[in-house]
């Protein structure tokens, strides 16, 4: 088995979805790019290798790595997303509610921001505390942003969203997202959007309602120790690097995979060209890899047992 492999991702042509990715090396046949899935063993959109596997046919569960055995699937997935509109104010069940009422696991996610246009930004958690009464009204009367934080934001900017945190992407912002690997989704409000057909998009309100917390956005605090931890949680570990004219090397060891993206600048891994939107899968167990250039890579594992 090779060392390194250079992921092809699946594109999703969502209706609030620009073409801001097309400069990052994506392509489709489709007029829009909302979402690049990355590191993708999702059923529907999965990544494929050179050879044009699907990465759930190129690496069975031994090159996950140990400490994905407590897994009943792939843990993660990671994504760019383009918002050229904002998406809808959703929120994700916690594993509990979405096991018990789903038959599937619910979401935690984290989004870096890759690039904003001035004054775009998120919307995470609420302004202030409020009841379910007052929040469901404005849900029905088409006011609830009046309700959301709204944070701009810059390049670089990291947010964790926990299960649970109502949130939306803003216009005009490009993330990429590392997330517990599921598709399970409450959509709140959708500022009355219609789909291709020309239908209002479904919404769950009533689920959504018993799993949010209608409560302020609260920052999470990892590692203060270790600066290039920006996120962690169960299903992964996400670090961020950057290299000016230099070279680093990751040991892969046996409990988990690695993955590398790079979200600015451009270099070589194991000797192959990597520039900004490249993905890597890296098997458990492959030993050194080393990374050199002038460029930022986001490098997720599983966290160790």
């Amino acid at each position: 088995m090779q060392k390194i492999y250079r992921l092809t991702p699946a594109t999703k042509d969502n209706i609030w979805g620009g073409n801001k990715l097309r400069a990052y090396g994506k392509e489709s046949e489709k007029d829009r790019i909302a979402e690049s899935w990355e590191l993708s063993f999702t059923n529907g959109g999965e990544a494929r290798i050179d050879d044009g596997r699907e990465m759930s046919e190129a690496f069975p569960r031994e090159t996950w790595g140990t400490s994905a055995e407590k897994f009943h699937a792939f843990p993660v997935l990671t994504k760019f997303i383009d918002a050229k509109d904002k998406l809808s104010v959703q929120v994700h069940p916690s594993d509990e509610y979405a096991l018990k009422n789903e038959g599937q696991f619910g979401k935690t996610e984290m989004w870096y921001v890759v690039e904003a246009d001035e004054g775009a930004g998120l919307y995470m958690g609420l302004e202030r505390e409020c009841d379910a009464d007052e929040f469901a009204a404005a849900v029905a009367d088409g006011s609830v942003e009046k309700l959301l934080s709204f944070k701009e934001v810059k390049r670089g900017d990291v947010y964790f969203i926990p299960s649970g945190t109502i949130h939306a992407i803003g216009a005009g912002v490009v993330i990429f997202e590392i997330q517990q690997n599921s598709t399970l989704t409450y959509r709140l409000y959708d500022y009355m959007r219609r789909d291709k057909e020309g239908n209002l998009r479904e919404l769950h309100v009533d689920k959504a309602m018993k799993v949010s917390l209608l409560e302020p956005y609260k920052e999470s605090v990892f590692d203060k120790n270790d600066e290039s931890l920006i996120g962690t949680c169960e299903y992964f570990e996400t670090r961020k690097y950057k290299l000016n004219l230099s070279k680093m090397t990751f040991n892969v060891e046996k409990d988990s995979f690695l993955s590398i993206t790079c979200v600015g600048g451009n270099g070589k891994i194991e000797g192959e060209k990597i520039t900004l939107g490249d993905t890597f899968f890296i098997p458990a167990g492959a030993g050194e890899i080393t990374v050199e250039g002038e460029l930022e890579i986001i490098a997720v594992t599983l966290p160790r047992k």
